[in-house]
């Protein structure tokens, strides 16, 4: 067992970093890389057990194993062979974030039923022999993949990554037995089956065999062919333009599917740190900047009906099918990828807003169940069953993206650290001259705008700091040992390069003043934000009606007064007293009246009542004006 990497008490959680990335080292084409260990304190620790107890410990282990029986390869178009691996590799991560005995169990069990029902071809699937590589087989498959180097990479089980080999070679078998083109295979221009292509790579690194690579390259191909989904040449295009839209919305000629496309941009990626070639690194780049363009909401997720649909100036309406959590946890990893890359702020800033609002705002407050769709305006609603499973894709997948973040608080670069993300607790970096570096953060952010750091080395160094000044602080101010910085401003980093000594210390205070956002048409729709944090009305808080016309009082600088309610709403995690104006539909306009908002986490997150909320704040529309 890895007990040694784990410390554990009431509020604190030690995490070992390991878990987070596979130990078979970092890409040399990363500017940044992880920490050796790090605790996580307060609300995002009590998630974290949460999760790990009630939604990762109570699966039903042996239901996801029973689908590859012998007896039950008789599948032709579901997709039930995606939830172990989406399950499992959630499970290695918990279990990396807090070893025990029983996850260790619950995990050695679930890779023997997986390896027990490999067929003598390497195939493992549900899916019957004559309806191989149809429908979501092949995307099935790579979640076997994808969980098997998990397991490979926790244990250095060699007969792990044999199985994982023989599952890929058995894949290309198949292929190679029909035309050999993989995106006509499956679902949504192949995007499903041809996201393999990640776990592919990671098999090149792990094996060195060549045909992997070569795989991989004949996948990336195969994009650019005219039944493809041209996710290189149509990179510069919007994500909802790609194609016209289908006759049948599920079907293989939609070429808007968000996860998967995300899915498949991953492995791109991966082959990229592979190869080097900047082609396939530009063309990730160019569409992670087009979805948060025109897709990404204040919330920090998209997509309708799990399509891209240009929704970014549309979230204000109702939306059909809000939101899929499985989209808001490929953004997030797609997110990490680019900045463990490039080390650039505006990949950490899309992360922490998804992280505080839509993944949170997905996640039951006891991490037992998590909502497949989650509105702006309306009700959190729990995931409804898939496949026959007991539980849905987004269930399978929300720990994914809860257990991720918190390792890219603080991370190493060559000349010193940078810090993304503001969650108290320690981090165990290692200086520019390999000596042990800790790191100590103490905070109640996002609640609180202060931030206190303290930096422990043993001899004194000199190297840089980096903070991360998110783009919706104004005013910043650092100090130094309480002596105010004169840090200089780079690409959104606050970089102090000087000699640190054991115990020097950082304060951080960060502008989190209520700020408006608005969307303008007919109607304008407002909303407020306090730092990363939506907040919403919910209607357990009373007062006029949801969908009453408020038009929030502004300070003399532009910004909205927040009051600090503390401790008055158990269910909320932050909420605040505001003031508006309502519309009175008199002659006289109606005297101000104070409103609570909460954060968008909280808003409307209860098991049983599924209270409604509201975000975006519809504005009357003056014929005087328009």
């Amino acid at each position: 067992m890895m007990r040694s990497f784990v410390h554990i008490q009431k509020g604190l959680l030690l995490v070992s970093c390991f878990f987070f990335f596979c130990a078979r080292g970092q890409s040399p084409n990363d500017v940044l890389s992880l920490p050796a260990t790090l605790t996580i304190k307060g609300i995002i620790g009590e998630r974290l057990d949460g999760s790990y107890q009630n939604r990762i410990l109570a699966q039903d282990v042996d239901r996801l194993v029973d689908v590859f029986k012998p007896e039950n390869r008789k599948e032709t178009r579901m997709w039930q062979s995606e939830f172990w691996g989406k399950w499992f590799t959630s499970a290695v991560l918990a279990y990396r974030y807090k070893p025990s005995d029983s996850l260790a169990q619950v995990l050695a069990h679930a890779v023997h039923g997986l390896l027990v029902n490999q067929t003598s071809d390497g195939y493992i699937g549900n899916y019957d022999a004559s309806h191989r590589l149809e429908q979501w087989d092949v995307w099935g498959r790579k979640y076997c993949m994808l969980g098997l180097l998990a397991y490979y990479d926790l244990k250095n089980d060699k007969k792990v990554l044999k199985a994982a080999a023989r599952l890929a070679d058995n894949l290309m078998d198949d292929l190679a037995k029909t035309d050999g083109i993989l995106v006509t295979k499956g679902n949504y221009r192949g995007m499903a089956a041809s996201s393999v292509l990640e776990p592919i790579c990671l098999l090149y690194k792990r094996t060195g065999q060549k045909k992997y690579l070569d795989f991989a390259e004949t996948i990336v191909r195969q994009w650019e062919n005219p039944q493809g989904p041209q996710l290189i040449g149509k990179s510069k295009i919007d994500v909802a333009k790609r194609f016209s839209k289908p006759k049948e919305w599920y079907s293989w000629e939609q070429g808007h599917k968000a996860y998967e496309m995300m899915s498949c941009y991953e492995g791109l990626l991966e082959l990229y740190r592979l190869t080097g070639k900047e082609t396939y690194k530009n063309a990730v780049i160019a569409t992670w900047q087009n979805i948060y363009d025109t897709e990404i909401n204040i919330a920090g997720s998209g997509a309708s009906t799990e399509m891209w649909f240009g929704g970014r100036p549309l979230q204000a309406f109702p939306v059909h099918h809000y939101q899929e959590t499985c989209v808001t946890v490929t953004w997030i990893k797609l997110s990490a990828q680019l900045l463990r890359l490039t080390g650039e702020r505006k990949y950490a800033d899309a992360m922490e807003y998804a992280f505080y609002n839509a993944l949170l705002g997905a996640m039951s407050k006891n991490g037992a169940q998590w909502a497949k769709y989650t509105p702006l305006t309306g009700q959190r609603l729990p995931g409804s069953e898939q496949c026959g499973m007991g539980l849905n894709c987004c269930e399978a997948s929300g720990p994914r993206a809860l257990f991720l973040f918190p390792a890219y608080a603080a991370m190493q670069r060559k000349d010193g650290v940078q810090l993304n993300f503001y969650l108290a607790g320690s981090y165990q970096l290692e200086s520019p001259k390999k000596q042990k570096l800790n790191l100590i953060q103490s905070t109640d952010y996002p609640r609180r705008n202060e931030i206190t750091i303290q930096i422990d080395v043993e001899q004194s160094e000199q190297f840089s700091v980096r903070l991360r000044i998110p783009a919706w602080s104004k005013e910043t101010k650092v100090w130094v040992n309480d002596r105010l910085s004169t840090a200089v401003d780079e690409d959104g980093f606050l970089t102090m390069s000087r000699s640190w000594k054991k115990g020097d210390k950082i304060r951080l205070n960060l502008d989190m003043r209520g700020r408006m956002e608005r969307i303008d048409g007919l109607p304008t729709y407002l909303a407020l934000m306090r730092g990363p944090i939506v907040l919403s009305r919910d209607d357990r808080f009373g007062g006029p009606p949801l969908g009453s016309i408020l038009q929030p009082i502004l300070d003399r600088d532009g910004y909205v007064p927040l009051d600090t309610m503390a401790g008055e709403k158990s269910f909320s995690w932050m909420q605040y007293a505001v003031r508006f104006i309502p519309e009175s539909y008199t002659e006289q306009a109606a005297d101000p009246i104070t409103v609570v908002l909460c954060d968008y986490a909280s808003a409307g997150n209860e098991d049983i009542q599924h209270p409604f909320f509201q975000t975006w704040f519809p504005q009357l529309l003056d014929g005087r004006k328009e």
